[in-house]
């Protein structure tokens, strides 16, 4: 591993677990066309595809200004029950910790739009330790193309071959190679099934949140 001076995560599936409620905004929608709900342990592989992933794999066939409706509802309901029953992962809070401890700026790089990540930074109390935030709309671009991450490097001051991306996503890991960072694939996460291939085999593999606090005792022992 080489030097590390800036972390830069994925938020859900890497750091926030947040399929119970993206699945109980999904299970809302089929509630309104007098569907029963889906089990949360079947439908919790899909939250890292955003609303319309998560409507396609947990609705009926419908056209496309159907869906669009579906999606309306599902967002107005997800953004006033975006945190009532997710959490950050066992180990981030930890992580986290060991980062400011250590001096080193982390931020966020996530496809969520901003008028949802932003509350659920705060109701998870990331905002005092967090260095910058970048979203899916932040940009005109968004994950796997390499400007968001590109963006966050930016913010943080540090070049992205000293920057280690985080995520449980296929996207995550494309989007950090084409920035130049290094990565990490969170196989914990929920899109663990679609982390194969070289991006994915040349990248550090973590099945838990508190392996990088490890990494991250490792290079303060190695840095003094």
């Amino acid at each position: 591993m080489k030097t590390i001076k800036a972390m830069l995560f994925d938020l859900d599936g890497t750091l926030l677990d947040s399929a119970p409620d993206l699945v109980g905004s999904l299970n809302w929608v089929r509630q309104t066309e007098g569907l029963p709900p889906l089990p949360l342990s079947e439908m919790s592989q899909y939250a890292s595809r955003g609303a319309i992933g998560l409507l396609k794999q947990g609705m009926p066939e419908a056209d496309e200004v159907t869906l669009e409706t579906w999606r309306t509802r599902f967002l107005e309901h997800y953004a006033v029950n975006s945190y009532r029953h997710s959490s950050l992962y066992d180990g981030v809070p930890e992580l986290l910790e060991a980062l400011a401890e250590a001096e080193i700026p982390w931020g966020l790089v996530t496809n969520k739009p901003e008028y949802l990540t932003h509350p659920i930074i705060e109701a998870a109390n990331l905002g005092n330790g967090i260095s910058c935030v970048v979203c899916g709309d932040t940009l005109s671009q968004s994950k796997p193309h390499p400007a968001p991450v590109s963006l966050a490097c930016g913010i943080l001051q540090t070049i992205p071959a000293e920057v280690l991306f985080v995520g449980d996503d296929i996207r995550d890991i494309q989007a950090g190679k084409a920035a130049g960072t290094q990565t990490a694939a969170a196989h914990y996460g929920y899109g663990s099934g679609e982390l194969k291939g070289d991006l994915v085999n040349d990248s550090l593999q973590l099945h838990h949140p508190a392996e990088l606090i490890d990494l991250v005792r490792h290079m303060q022992t190695t840095a003094a």
